[in-house]
């Protein structure tokens, strides 16, 4: 994957950034560490009838994108069904990096193993019995646009990064 442009969030109320559009902004490089890094994610879809719903998985920054997986019954799988797109945060809200993007369904098994690998390297143990006997579905979250923000940095308001990737 090319690595995605960076420039501001749009943040009309706040009148307080550089004049110069790239001072501050966070690196792709920085926000991969951190989504590589996070034990536990935040995810947020849609419900049917419109309402939020937020939820913490497990899962794993891979071949460029985000992959977890969950049951098929489960609320944020219904959710995805109806509507798709999903949001993905990382753990930390001091060194947040957000991720919008488009779920798809892994189906192939052989992927599945690849994705067990890297899973249970991060996490031990042996996900997959457990995706195989419950049915659990696999998917990969294609990023669109990725957002980030810290507060530990000089500025904390022109830390706030925007990256958009290339639709595919």
């Amino acid at each position: 994957m090319k690595e995605p442009v960076a420039s501001r969030p749009y943040w009309p109320d706040f009148a307080g950034m550089p004049k110069d559009p790239t001072s501050g902004l966070k690196s792709w490089s920085w926000a991969l560490e951190r989504l590589e890094q996070s034990h536990n994610y935040w995810i947020a879809t849609s419900r049917p009838d419109g309402h939020a719903h937020l939820m913490i998985v497990w899962g794993i920054w891979w071949e460029d994108a985000f992959w977890f997986s969950t049951g098929p019954n489960t609320r944020k799988a219904k959710n995805m069904a109806a509507h798709g797109y999903c949001s993905i945060g990382t753990d930390r809200a001091d060194e947040a990096v957000i991720v919008e993007g488009i779920p798809h369904e892994i189906k192939d098994r052989a992927i599945w193993k690849r994705f067990a690998g890297v899973y249970n390297g991060k996490y031990g143990g042996d996900v997959e019995p457990l995706l195989n006997s419950c049915g659990g579905n696999v998917y990969r979250v294609e990023p669109r646009t990725a957002f980030a923000q810290d507060e530990h940095a000089p500025n904390f308001a022109a830390s706030a990064t925007r990256w958009r990737f290339k639709e595919p």
